[in-house]
Order: structure tokens, then C-alpha cells, then sequence
């Protein structure tokens, strides 16, 4: 299993005239700490793009716990359960500042030749850095 944690802080636009985060916002959250996740072990979506893979979105769950409020600093903890093949599963789990969970989510990806727009195995490169991982 792997697992990251990145922190952002609620902006102003991100929220809803209650002062919560706005639901569709949850959705860009992920994307930050999908990116993040990867860029942690050394992997860009960048260089996967360019060695021509896609990664299009799937699937999109949330779950809302309590509400992320402005100016607060959220944790977001992204886990990858099982070694990807074709598709790659995220979860999210969102913290507040009080270490309280107030989110819950999960992305389901799929690997996608660029050029041939078909589903592909997960890229060797990506492959080789999350094997340690997933290793019994």
C-alpha cells in the first residue's frame, strides 16, 4: 500500500456562500493530491503523458463527513491499495486542522495509449517505483 499526504489551505473562491467548500471542489482537491502523490515517488503526469499514456478519470465518489471551511489547512491523504494494472485506484481521505476526517473520496483512472486511444498496462516506470510497496 502507498500512501502521501499533502496539505492545502481553502481559499476564498473555493467556498460557498454558507463559507464551506464548494462539492465540485473536492474533485480539483484530488487532482492536487493525485499529482503530488506521484510526484513524490519521482513520476510527473507530464512524463507519462509525453511517453504516451493518459490517464483519463473514470470514476469520481465523495463523501461528505463535515464541511472544509475557509482558510483552513486540510490534509488530504491519498492511498493506493493494490497494484495498478490497467486502472489505478485513489482514495482520499480530507482532515482538518483538528485531525478531524470531514471528507472521504476515490478516483478510478485508466492507463490509455495516447495514440491509439486503447487501455494499456501501467507504464514500466510507474511500475518499477510503486512495486516496493505492494512487495509481501
Amino acid at each position: 500500500m502507498y500512501q502521501h499526504d499533502i496539505k492545502i489551505r481553502v481559499r476564498y473562491a473555493d467556498t460557498d456562500q454558507m463559507g464551506y467548500v464548494y462539492y465540485g471542489n473536492y474533485a480539483a482537491y484530488y487532482e492536487a493530491a493525485r499529482v503530488e502523490s506521484l510526484r513524490a515517488l519521482g513520476l510527473t503526469y507530464r512524463e507519462l503523458e509525453e511517453s504516451g499514456v493518459m490517464m483519463p478519470v473514470l470514476e469520481c465518489n465523495s463523501r461528505f463527513i463535515a464541511p472544509a471551511l475557509y482558510d483552513e489547512l486540510l490534509t488530504i491523504r491519498t492511498t493506493i491499495e493494490n497494484m495498478p494494472m490497467v486502472r489505478i485506484k485513489f482514495q482520499y481521505e480530507i482532515y482538518n486542522e483538528a485531525d478531524k476526517l470531514i471528507h472521504t473520496g476515490d478516483t478510478l483512472l485508466a492507463f490509455v495509449n495516447r495514440d491509439s486511444g486503447k487501455p494499456c498496462r501501467i507504464p514500466g516506470k510507474m511500475k518499477e517505483v510503486l512495486n516496493p510497496f505492494f512487495v509481501i
